[in-house]
């Protein structure tokens, strides 16, 4: 399979530039002013795309008072699923108008679906890519539909078994995804550094044969950090204006500022890992003139046998390789030689006499 997918004819995968996502998700609040403020801002803080989610509380969960309809053991415990997704939820028409402003500004704009009905509205606004939320990744039908658009899908594991990932990416695959990109997810919101398992991206690279990034939930930049280096390609994190104005997802996102500084740490970690070869950098050929060799530390004579005395390895590195000590030693000057000349072969001989 490739490792790398194109959207808008950008690659973003394996040994490309780490892509990023803001993901708006909730944090507009419900005031349009406001998430086109979060899409201008998110441009401004470095990002490559801005993420909705394109569901109703009516096509991702029913009303209901059973319990299991009921929020526990989160950070939105006290409400039932319908509420939540009730006040989360982005108006559809919001979003071509979304989309437009994130296109003049330079990013990518595309959301995740959550049932039939949310993939036909987005098809019709010709979203280059999909994305799939950790959830939503056990639902087969689902993810046949999206597959059958033939578009890239990015699809995160959050909660996942192995086995589960590997049942929902034979899916993509068999009903016409080609481009696929898996993201480690922990889903806990916010979730913990400890949680994140980050071990699993390269093992996921090599058993699922794609590229492989992160939804991350936790709190600063630590875990894409980490998660670069050990190779992944996006990093998607929820984004908001400011954790104090609310909303659902805001205890779990980042500011402007916060995720201006997580692109630029994150490319600096991508940019540090180099290339693997063992050998001197371009600046660090400087350095090379001030390593250490051998050089002449006392005033000899023609025929002074060479002691510890006479030479010893210091900087800088105009004198014989420090590996021709010991073999140096007990040979004799055939000239005068004064404290502080570089040795080179030109003034000994091997003392036969020895």
């Amino acid at each position: 399979m490739s490792q790398f997918i194109k959207i808008n004819n950008k690659k973003v995968g394996t040994n490309e530039p780490v892509y990023f996502i803001a993901e708006l998700s909730a944090n507009h609040n419900h005031d349009f002013e406001r998430v086109i403020k979060l899409v201008h801002a998110a441009a401004e803080a470095g990002a490559d795309a801005i993420k909705l989610q394109t569901y109703t509380p009516d096509t991702i969960t029913i009303k209901s008072d059973r319990p299991e309809f009921q929020v526990d053991g989160t950070i939105w415990e006290g409400t039932d699923l319908y509420s939540l997704y009730q006040q989360a939820y982005t108006p559809w028409e919001w979003h071509e108008p979304i989309f437009k402003e994130a296109s003049r500004l330079g990013l990518d704009a595309f959301s995740a679906p959550f049932d039939p009905t949310a993939v036909d509205f987005l098809e019709n606004l010709d979203v280059p890519i999909y994305k799939i939320a950790s959830s939503e990744l056990v639902d087969l039908p689902l993810l046949k539909i999206v597959a059958h658009t033939n578009k890239p899908v990015i699809l995160s594991t959050g909660m996942a078994t192995e086995k589960e990932i590997e049942e929902a990416v034979t899916t993509l695959r068999k009903h016409g995804c080609k481009e696929l990109i898996l993201l480690k997810c922990t889903a806990s919101y916010p979730a913990l550094a400890e949680e994140a398992n980050l071990l699993a991206i390269p093992m996921m690279q090599q058993k699922f044969e794609c590229p492989i990034g992160l939804s991350d939930h936790t709190l600063g930049s630590t875990v894409p950090i980490a998660s670069t280096v050990l190779g992944a390609c996006v990093i998607e994190k929820h984004f908001t204006l400011s954790r104090k104005d609310g909303g659902p997802d805001a205890a779990f996102s980042l500011e402007p500022y916060e995720f201006k500084e997580m692109v630029e740490q994150v490319k600096n970690a991508q940019s540090s890992l180099g290339q693997a070869k063992l050998e001197p950098t371009k600046k660090e050929q400087v350095g090379l003139k001030f390593r250490r060799s051998l050089y002449v530390v006392k005033d000899a004579k023609a025929g002074d046998i060479i002691t510890p005395e006479h030479i010893r390895s210091i900087r800088p590195a105009q004198g014989l390789h420090t590996r021709y000590y010991e073999s140096v030693i007990g040979q004799r000057f055939i000239k005068d030689i004064v404290s502080g000349t570089p040795l080179d072969l030109t003034m000994f001989k091997k003392d036969t006499n020895s």
